[in-house]
């Protein structure tokens, strides 16, 4: 990682501190504070120039005349917490979600890069990232390598030069997630070649590995894989581990294995916290209730961890692995004034957050929000033609079935698909994927989404293409109608009035809303659809996966109807007349 400069006239007066000639902004006296080197609570004063820690020990500064002087006497004090496997794009924005994890004491993010990548070029992609750096909270980035779907395109977007720009950008840290990774295993050079660059450059490999065997784990070292996140099982934390992988535990909406992972970890007395993390891994915005890595980190000491690994895994161990403890991760001089003051080791949330030399959040109270950024480039969506009764064909002889939340198979379709209006005595509905330009179209039948939801649209998905699903066609057009004139949204339509929405303002992708307001209108869609016969946990990942070619075992796609087991089509797309 190539480490922020500091100006040689900033160095040059945080020497004039140590140097008695000039006073810090910032003194944090009575501080009891986690110094992960020496794994030990140590006590002292942290001096504080700027977004930059110039000293922490036992001594005071000679000049205190400009300082700011904080007591922290009574509390403790950890590094500010690190997400280092964060989908920002989850109905919130990168921006967003950082203000709101940032009173959780959640302050560095290492981010998927993936509706950048696909929607912007890096042109207009980078300058978002410049924009983010400016922020007082840390940005940090993936560079993807495919895209866990099937695009039109895909071979023109991803190219050694496209991805190559990204890893050159000094904010990105890690090649992947790798989603793609059976390309590998079939010999795709152009992969391996991307992934051999981002090495060159010092990067990490992220893998995407769940239910790999340990051939296939070791198959994957080989090409250049470090970490996982799919760890599903404490064997299985444990076959990673001894094939020399970082482990990152995940709590997420759609698998919330924290729990259980670190109580047998525990259980079976495995001193492995040094090499493990945590992440709530893109979770969509209600999940976030009860917190971001800070419910992390309660979890673990739930579990009975030890605090200061419980931290470590959520802080240390992140900059660690990804060669960055010369500025987060750490409380010591020369690092970013990054800190969390708690009110004792057994509660994460934090009373007060400083980032980067900031306070986010004083005494239980926020007092600085992030600065708003420029999302202009993802323009609004323009859907640029109309719907008619001959896109409303449904004649595939299969469907796809949802086996859980995220997992689909093919299964014969045994109703009649010319009607009108489906029967709300079965399972069975339309599912409709639209060019968001309006060239092609994939008509099917979608079999466990819901028994009595009419007409559903949203522009939330994979690729930004337009899904449509619903046991009533003049509904589906409704809804598609109503989001149309949104501009980009989710909508839930039944007897031709609106029941829930969701606007996505930005490129029809990303709401402009807070992430509390963003809460409560998910949580409303969320119930009107459970009312409505939506029995899995997690309807947004739903939406987002229908498309994605990670997850077995067919999907619909931009080409059409594709089996990811056989990597082939089995009903393309149709050009709309």
């Amino acid at each position: 990682m190539q480490h922020t400069s500091w100006k040689i006239s900033e160095i040059r007066h945080q020497l004039s501190m140590i140097d008695g000639k000039a006073s810090p902004d910032k003194i944090i006296i009575n501080a009891k504070y986690l110094h992960s080197v020496l794994k030990k609570w140590v006590e002292g004063n942290i001096w504080i120039s700027k977004d930059r820690i110039v000293y922490a020990g036992s001594e005071m500064p000679a000049m205190t005349t400009d300082a700011e002087i904080i007591d922290a006497g009574g509390q403790v004090i950890v590094p500010g917490y690190i997400e280092p496997h964060v989908h920002p794009f989850q109905l919130y924005h990168p921006q967003s979600f950082a203000d709101y994890a940032a009173q959780l004491g959640t302050t560095t993010f290492l981010s998927d890069n993936l509706i950048l990548f696909l929607f912007l070029e890096n042109e207009k992609a980078f300058p978002i990232l410049d924009e983010l750096n400016e922020l007082p909270f840390s940005f940090y980035w993936w560079a993807r390598f495919d895209s866990q779907t099937e695009l039109e395109n895909e071979d023109d977007l991803f190219t050694t030069k496209s991805i190559g720009e990204w890893l050159d950008r000094p904010e990105v840290l890690l090649g992947g997630e790798l989603t793609g990774w059976p390309r590998l295993l079939a010999g795709d050079d152009q992969m391996l070649y991307w992934l051999q660059s981002a090495k060159m450059k010092g990067k990490k490999l992220e893998g995407h590995f769940p239910g790999a065997s340990e051939k296939t784990l070791a198959r994957m070292r080989l090409l250049g894989a470090d970490g996982d996140h799919e760890a599903m099982t404490v064997e299985e934390v444990e076959r990673r581990l001894l094939h020399g992988y970082a482990v990152t535990l995940r709590h997420s909406s759609i698998r919330p294995d924290l729990p259980h992972l670190l109580k047998d970890i525990v259980d079976k007395g495995l001193d492995v916290f040094d090499h493990l993390m945590m992440t709530t891994d893109g979770s969509t915005p209600s999940f976030h209730i009860d917190g971001v890595m800070d419910k992390c980190i309660q979890i673990a000491l739930d579990a009975g961890v030890e605090p200061i690994d419980a931290y470590h895994m959520a802080s240390y161990n992140v900059a660690r692995y990804y060669n960055m403890t010369s500025l987060h991760g750490l409380i010591a001089t020369g690092r970013f004034a990054t800190l969390n003051f708690l009110e004792n080791e057994h509660k994460p949330v934090p009373v007060s957050v400083l980032s980067k030399g900031v306070w986010l959040k004083k005494d239980g109270i926020q007092v600085h929000k992030l600065p708003k950024i420029d999302w202009s480039a993802l323009g609004e969506l323009e859907l640029p033609f109309e719907l008619h009764d001959g896109d409303f064909e449904f004649s595939m002889p299969f469907g796809i079935e949802m086996v859980n939340d995220v997992i689909t198979k093919p299964y014969s379709v045994s109703i009649y698909t010319g009607e009108t209006t489906l029967s709300t005595e079965h399972d069975e509905s339309y599912l409709m994927l639209i060019d968001r330009k309006g060239k092609w179209r994939v008509n099917t039948m979608i079999k466990g989404f819901a028994t009595s939801v009419m007409g559903f649209a949203t522009s939330y998905s994979n690729t930004g293409d337009i899904i449509l699903i619903g046991k009533n066609r003049q509904d589906m057009l409704i809804a598609f109608n109503e989001m149309k004139r949104m501009k980009g949204g989710i909508v839930l339509v039944e007897q031709g009035e609106v029941v829930s929405h969701i606007p996505l303002a930005i490129g029809g992708s990303l709401s402009n809303e807070t992430i509390e307001d963003l809460i409560v209108q998910e949580l409303a869609l969320k119930k009107a659809l459970k009312e409505r016969g939506y029995i899995h946990g997690d309807a947004i990942y739903t939406l987002l996966f229908l498309q994605s070619t990670h997850l077995p075992y067919v999907r619909i796609t931009q080409r059409g109807i594709f089996d990811v087991m056989k990597k082939s089509v089995l009903f393309p797309s149709f050009m709309r007349s």
